[in-house]
């Protein structure tokens, strides 16, 4: 019985979106799913003949049986490489809009994203305020609060995973993010997602202090005090295996982190810029949180590189996989 296909919207059509997305189709990363790319025909072909990549799939229909297949979304302008468009705004919604229906009514397994551009679409779409996809797929599933995860392979073939007690914010705002209501939300979140979504029993958790060497007992801030110790040991009380709060600059050390399964970092750059270090650009970004799987680039729209043949499909081919793994992770673990 063939599996529910994977959506992977195309992203920014003026961007290297459309290009990475056509090249899963002549990938040899197994890929366990049938895949959709969802845009448009006629800007996909165009992009396909410019580098020499195949496009000949067929139209998505449910109950199809091909290996890839494409869901046409029209444009409203023709899509230009390296170049935004404004007009275009409503059509890369509409692309989020079909994955997002097809992941809750089951007809899709997950959906993967290529990279969007943020600042166009809110000059196209005036009445309202596009914050990104994480946001954006949020709101329109109905999910309160949402993790933001990254994970990849470091150089000596570790999986590491990091994600973020809070994300976008200015440095001076983290502080008063990170509360006992905020924090403990976000840790049972990655909790059970490690379980039903990893496939992780009894998952081991290292969270990291905000402060240098973790407050030093007070001396170098009281966060850890006032919230993130009482958060950690009311949660270790229900069973979670908790590991923390551990200052940062030691953290990442190869002899801790094999001590736990993922680390919880309290901002962006405590624990970001280490990940994409470590995985040499082939990490992948996974929303936690949602009722259904999500991954995502770890990289932007790069104009730059669209129609020149440069662009690097690692990170869209390894979101692409582990969408395929965690679906089949998240299916053996409702069938138990």
């Amino acid at each position: 019985m063939q599996m529910p296909p994977l959506a992977i919207t195309t992203g920014e059509p003026g961007g290297i979106g459309p290009e990475i997305s056509l090249q899963l189709g002549c990938s040899d990363i197994p890929i366990e799913h049938p895949i959709i790319l969802i845009g448009n025909r006629a800007m996909l072909e165009a992009r396909a003949a410019q580098l020499g990549l195949p496009c000949d799939y067929p139209a998505y229909q449910p109950g199809l049986r091909a290996a890839v297949s494409i869901a046409n979304i029209p444009l409203a302008w023709p899509a230009v490489p390296g170049q935004l468009d404004p007009g275009n705004a409503a059509y890369v919604l509409a692309t989020l809009d079909m994955a997002i229906s097809g992941c809750l009514d089951g007809r899709f397994a997950a959906m993967v994203t290529a990279p969007i551009h943020k600042g166009v679409i809110n000059e196209g779409i005036a009445d309202r305020h596009f914050s990104g996809h994480t946001e954006y797929l949020a709101e329109h599933s109905g999910t309160p609060q949402v993790v933001m995860m990254l994970a990849g392979d470091t150089r000596d073939g570790q999986a590491l995973r990091v994600a973020l007690a809070t994300t976008h914010l200015p440095l001076k705002d983290v502080p008063a993010a990170i509360t006992a209501g905020s924090l403990s939300t976000t840790l049972r979140i990655l909790h059970k997602d490690l379980q039903q979504k990893f496939g992780l029993a009894s998952p081991r958790i290292l969270v990291a202090g905000l402060n240098p060497h973790a407050g030093e007992s007070g001396h170098m801030g009281r966060e850890e005090i006032d919230v993130i110790i009482p958060v950690l040991d009311e949660l270790r009380a229900e069973g979670m295996q908790l590991i923390g709060p551990l200052p940062a600059d030691t953290l990442f050390n190869p002899p801790v982190l094999v001590q736990g399964d993922a680390v919880l970092a309290m901002y962006h750059d405590q624990g970001l810029p280490v990940l994409k270090h470590a995985t040499f650009g082939q990490g992948v970004n996974i929303t936690l949180g949602l009722p259904f799987i999500r991954t995502s680039v770890d990289h932007g729209t790069a104009l730059d590189l669209a129609g020149t043949g440069r662009a690097d499909p690692g990170s869209l081919l390894t979101a692409t996989r582990l969408a395929s793994q965690l679906a089949r992770n998240r299916a053996t673990t409702a069938n138990h």
